[in-house]
């Protein structure tokens, strides 16, 4: 099954947002503005006409927060994903998206950005994730829950799978598998397997458990049912920004939505899962 390509951000925001995104989580509270009125306009969305031409590059305003030596600052975010800010100049004529750095280093925008853009933006994507058809694997009550879109057919995923017995096992974190159909032919059945066995939790372990001979029997016919939800499953998976498994998502100490595509290596692993 083919996957379609999340559509490109644009040739002018694509550098930019490399740069503004990276530091978005340590920086500094910005400090006063120079400029006045930025809090009215947000409310009444009198923005500036020049937002116009980068909102053609896939940058949605979401909201205006004060930044300094007169200019104005607009949180926004990018093909759906990703947060960025945009300061447009003193005589409304011009935009630069990015980051905007103060004499000690700090990016100004930075703290603003998160509270208006990156946190809803995260609860948003976390309830789409919730909202899925997921199967638990590990405890109800585990204190921390890192999502995973997988296939049954897919060795990255099993590898990932099995990486994460210790914290799984010890009750720390609890998966849920997304379950998607697009390594091979017979994946969607294996999937729909899971999904409708009467205990679906038991099913993927099976699938796990007997991964090098095969894994789980797949259905012989998919309902429409089922059918619908690994086709919204694979929907999501491409909003998410994955093209293939395992797509993995987490909330990092913040509370912010971190992903991570493939098989976390080396210590990312326990970034993802946190404390062992």
């Amino acid at each position: 099954m083919l996957l379609k390509s999340p559509p490109a951000l644009g040739s002018l925001l694509a550098a930019a947002l490399l740069m503004g995104l990276a530091g978005c989580s340590q920086a500094q509270s910005p400090k006063a503005p120079d400029a006045a009125k930025p809090a009215a306009a947000a409310k009444t969305g009198d923005y500036p006409a020049v937002l116009k031409g980068i909102q053609k590059h896939g940058f949605e305003v979401v909201g205006e927060f004060d930044a300094p030596g007169g200019l104005r600052g607009f949180a926004g975010v990018v093909g759906g994903q990703q947060p960025a800010a945009a300061y447009v100049t003193p005589d409304g004529k011009h935009v630069v998206v990015g980051s905007l750095f103060d004499a000690s280093g700090e990016d100004v925008g930075a703290a603003p950005l998160e509270k208006l853009a990156a946190k809803p933006m995260s609860e948003k994507m976390w309830n789409k994730l919730d909202a899925s058809a997921w199967v638990r694997d590990g405890r109800a009550d585990a204190p921390r829950v890192v999502y995973t879109f997988s296939d049954a057919n897919c060795p990255y995923c099993h590898r990932f799978w099995d990486a994460a017995r210790p914290w799984v096992d010890s009750g720390k974190v609890q998966l849920r598998h997304i379950m998607v159909g697009v390594i091979r032919e017979d994946s969607p059945a294996k999937a729909a397997a899971i999904l409708t066995a009467p205990n679906p939790s038991a099913a993927l372990l099976e699938n796990e458990h007997n991964f090098d001979k095969g894994g789980i029997k797949p259905v012989a016919k998919l309902t429409p049912e089922v059918a619908n939800k690994l086709d919204a499953n694979q929907e999501l998976m491409i909003e998410m920004g994955f093209q293939g498994t395992p797509g993995i998502l987490f909330k990092d100490d913040k509370g912010m939505l971190q992903r991570r595509s493939g098989m976390p290596q080396g210590q990312d692993m326990d970034l993802v899962m946190g404390k062992r």
